[in-house]
């Protein structure tokens, strides 16, 4: 793993600009200069294990595993630590299914305890001038009520606040302005402002002193702003520890145990990782199947709605797959596990969401520039302030000047800015996963409310793909079972969707199939081989035009077969037409009302097959499409693709098979069918794990409610910041003689984290 951020000094470094790089730990690290490479060779552990939590120090398992920034995941080191960039405490790159506690979110809860404590008695000292009376100002003295103040205040700003110091000071030396850089500043001028008014009073100006001849402290805002704002970050940790929910919902799906029958017959509960693949297993009613496999004895049905969504249980009989983490209903059956440890279906969507939720969308960048010139240009206005209100201000002015200069540097805080994006991305990825709606990463979450084209392939995507041999018509006095042994024979070598059902009905009728000899496949077009000593032929027209063999017998019978819908297969042996076989592939009950939500929501949707246009034509008047690619191959599905984005449309392409990966690579977003192959499903951006067109329809859905969460967030947190900026500087000050002191400013800086978390955390309830 190659990191291109020095640990040192935090910058970013072309790696391919530099040599100076460093090898630790499986990772090569990459510097901006030779010093920082130095410091770093001399002592790795230093600079990327930064401070943990006293509360939960790091086992060896943690030390084995990455952890990244929430901020910015390309901040990537093993073990726990600090951002060099930022200073937030870093996350574990996988979600874990043991809910272990958060040492940042330990020990922030433990400083806000301690701060909680001290701050209130803080404030109701510092506000005793408000009681009627005045009592504690007629009988303590005012250097008495300071001492006290700060006495209180101190371990608050120094205990309490020490990581937004800590990040404060990181962000300025890596030149790295954050939301701490104002914090810390901020704080800083409040604090020392009061500590040097209560120890050397005679050193401030006398543009200091107020009206009643006191110089003003501002021990309890100082101390305000720090525990609201660890209050803040307490609330933020706690929703992003939310946001993982939906992973540890999927991870817990999977049984401990199952129970293995062995070859004799006994059977015995052992662990999941003592499973192989082979190994036959029994599924008692109510109890989930451990691992994906077939079933091979027995019947029942699953209900599969944790993973697809689906509410209604899905009937398994011989033959069926069946999925690690689904529910078995009131049926007993045996089942041959196939896919097991890391390459259950569950664990491959465990791995893709958590893959989606660390990921960066585009719209992000939006923030990350805007956040970049922000922090630079607040800490210019809050001088800026100060100066106009020392000059033109009332009296006090110095005091005016320092109050409202910190008041803007502290409710401007861009924190909301930053968690406009990532919130919104974690939460509704981890929420299409529990509707069996894979994303692969945040910009195909960003993209797919974009699309104003939709191509899909036929079989396998609108139908079932799995076709039903409908009839066979003979020429030449062949006899229909004769031909049809010789067919199923040749089919048995072939993968296409037909060859089963060709087999299945020479099967029925218990004739008894040839092996195969030659036999060669033209993608597209046909196969063909010899058996018994004859060369059969199997394949559409264009394949029997190359091979020179006539097909104009049964003519009219064709025509009238793919009018219908069916698909037609020729059949030649020995270079002489023998016949003609049709199948139907039934379309998918939810195909109809996909397509016309997409053309109810303007997107074009083109059907795309290697199915000759008649056929093609049928199927598509069924469900409304009214554009018909047919007859095209698999390199040309990848060539029709590129021409719709040559000619300025955002394409979406959905397929199940591995002639569909060239095309799913080429459109702007590939989806693929879970039920089909896995070089389509690895192609794609997006994975359907029912396989249901209907998914298309939720995906499409859950791109648009993510990414008007996103825009609510970014509004919100622009609209705050442009409107609290202002306030804070004394905007309102001389029409209606208000201003905002820190303690406000500090309460409504946290109030607009809060409430763009609880926004994004609004899509746990998306139902498509």
């Amino acid at each position: 793993m190659e990191i291109n951020i020095d640990p040192v000094c935090g910058m970013k470094v072309d790696s391919e600009k530099t040599e100076l790089k460093h090898e630790y730990q499986d990772n090569t690290y990459y510097f901006c200069n030779p010093k920082c490479r130095e410091k770093f060779s001399q002592n790795p552990k230093k600079y990327l294990n930064g401070p943990v939590a006293p509360h939960a120090k790091p086992t060896p398992k943690d030390m084995d595993q990455f952890y990244i920034c929430p901020m910015d995941p390309e901040v990537r080191q093993k073990g726990p630590g600090t951002c060099p960039t930022c200073g937030m405490a870093l996350e574990p790159e996988e979600i874990s299914i043991d809910e272990k506690a958060n040492p940042e979110l330990t020990d922030f809860t433990h400083r806000l305890k301690v701060c909680s404590i001290l701050t209130i008695p803080l404030v109701t000292l510092a506000m005793s001038d408000m009681i009627p009376g005045q009592p504690l100002q007629a009988s303590v003295a005012p250097w008495l009520l300071a001492w006290i103040q700060l006495i209180l205040s101190a371990p608050v700003v120094l205990f309490g606040g020490l990581p937004f110091f800590e990040r404060g000071w990181l962000s300025l030396k890596t030149r790295k302005l954050n939301m701490f850089t104002l914090i810390a500043i901020g704080t800083a001028i409040a604090f020392g402002y009061s500590v040097l008014a209560t120890l050397i009073p005679q050193m401030l100006p006398s543009a200091f002193i107020n009206h009643s001849g006191h110089i003003p402290l501002y021990f309890e805002a100082a101390a305000v702003i720090i525990t609201l704002v660890l209050a803040g970050q307490v609330l933020e940790l706690r929703a992003r520890h939310r946001t993982g929910s939906a992973i540890r919902e999927l991870m817990r799906l999977a049984p401990q145990t199952a129970r293995r029958v062995s070859a004799d017959g006994s059977e015995s509960d052992v662990s999941l990782d003592q499973i192989n693949p082979g190994d036959t297993l029994r599924v008692r009613p109510g109890e989930k199947v451990p691992v994906d496999g077939e079933l091979t004895q027995g019947q029942s049905s699953v209900d599969e709605s944790m993973l697809t969504g689906e509410a209604v249980p899905s009937e398994k009989t011989v033959g069926s797959p069946v999925t690690g983490g689904t529910i078995n209903g009131s049926g007993s059956f045996l089942m041959r596990a196939q896919r097991v440890g890391s390459e259950t279906l569950l664990n491959q969507i465990v791995k893709l969401v958590n893959q989606a939720q660390r990921s960066r969308a585009p719209v992000q960048s939006l923030a990350d520039n805007v956040a970049g010139y922000f922090v630079p240009t607040v800490v210019a206005v809050a001088a800026l302030t100060a100066i106009i209100w020392y000059f033109w201000g009332p009296e006090p002015t110095l005091m005016y000047a320092l109050i409202n200069a910190v008041s803007v540097l502290i409710i401007a805080c861009p924190c909301a800015l930053g968690l406009a994006t990532p919130m919104s991305i974690m939460v509704g990825t981890g929420r299409g996963a529990q509707f069996g709606v894979l994303v692969k990463n945040a910009e195909t979450l960003q993209m797919l409310e974009k699309i104003d084209t939709l191509v899909v392939d036929k079989t396998g995507t609108l139908t079932e793909g799995r076709p039903i041999f409908h009839s066979l018509f003979t020429v030449n006095n062949w006899d229909e079972n004769t031909l049809l042994t010789l067919v199923a024979s040749l089919e048995q070598s072939s993968e296409h969707p037909l060859s089963d059902a060709i087999v299945q009905a020479a099967l029925k009728r218990g004739l008894v199939l040839s092996s195969t000899q030659d036999f060669v496949y033209i993608p597209g077009r046909g196969i063909r081989g010899r058996i018994r000593g004859q060369e059969v032929y199997a394949g559409n027209s264009q394949f029997f035009e190359d091979c020179g063999i006539h097909s104009d017998l049964l003519k009219s019978q064709c025509e009238v077969l793919r009018a219908q819908g069916f698909i037609v297969l020729l059949i030649a042996v020995d270079g002489r037409f023998a016949g003609l076989l049709s199948v139907k592939d039934q379309l998918k009950p939810t195909a109809k009302s996909a397509i016309e939500y997409f053309r109810n929501n303007g997107v074009r949707v083109m059907m795309l097959t290697g199915d000759n246009l008649v056929t093609a034509q049928a199927v598509a008047n069924e469900l409304g499409i009214e554009h018909v690619e047919a007859q095209v191959l698999p390199t040309q599905k990848h060539a029709v693709v590129r021409k719709l984005k040559e000619q300025g449309r955002v394409v979406a392409m959905a397929g199940d098979g591995v002639n569909d990966a060239p095309a799913l690579t080429a459109a702007d977003i590939g989806i693929a069918m879970g039920t089909g192959t896995d070089v389509a499903m690895e192609s794609a951006a997006i994975t359907l794990v029912k396989g249901d067109i209907q998914g298309l329809v939720r995906a499409h859905k859950l791109s648009q409610m993510t990414m008007s969460n996103i825009r609510q967030n970014l509004f919100f947190a622009f609209a705050y910041n442009t409107l609290g900026i202002p306030l804070a500087a004394g905007a309102l000050y001389p029409y209606f003689g208000i201003l905002m002191s820190p303690m406000l400013a500090s309460a409504a800086m946290s109030l607009s984290s809060v409430s763009v978390i609880a926004n994004s955390l609004r899509l746990n309830r998306f139902k498509p």
